[in-house]
């Protein structure tokens, strides 16, 4: 899973607006070890294409249509149990982050932060650190 041994880092990305999906994909596109491999619009689709891909990392909006990224995220956890999974999210509050600590979700990145944070937030996953700033 480092990125030393994989010519390109898997990512797939769940939000169910398109733009801050749009928005995600261009900020991991700057990074050349850096694949989007797929994008979700809903926690269902999500879980299909997380199933169906098996990426190296997952980006999951907390509130979505269908299913939530916290219901997402529990039942990804099941059948991919070592796939880092980092929310992103317009809230931020303790009460979120123990939810998503609780569901085995390693980060957590704010939208309004993510330019500045989010390829940090995917490099302390992928050395297995947790990162809630």
């Amino acid at each position: 899973m480092h990125l030393e041994n994989r010519a390109s880092l898997r990512i797939l990305v769940a939000d169910d607006h398109e733009s801050v999906r749009k928005g995600v994909c261009v900020i991991l596109g700057t990074r050349g070890d850096i694949e989007v491999c797929g994008e979700a619009a809903n926690g269902r689709e999500a879980i299909d294409k997380a199933l169906e891909l098996k990426p190296d990392l997952i980006i999951l909006d907390i509130t979505m249509p269908i299913v939530s990224g916290i219901d997402a995220a529990e039942m990804i956890r099941k059948t991919l149990p070592n796939v880092p999974i980092l929310f992103l999210s317009m809230h931020q509050s303790r009460q979120i982050i123990a939810e998503a600590k609780r569901v085995g979700v390693q980060g957590y990145v704010k939208k309004s932060d993510a330019a500045a944070t989010l390829l940090d937030a995917v490099d302390a996953l992928l050395r297995n650190e947790p990162f809630f700033p």
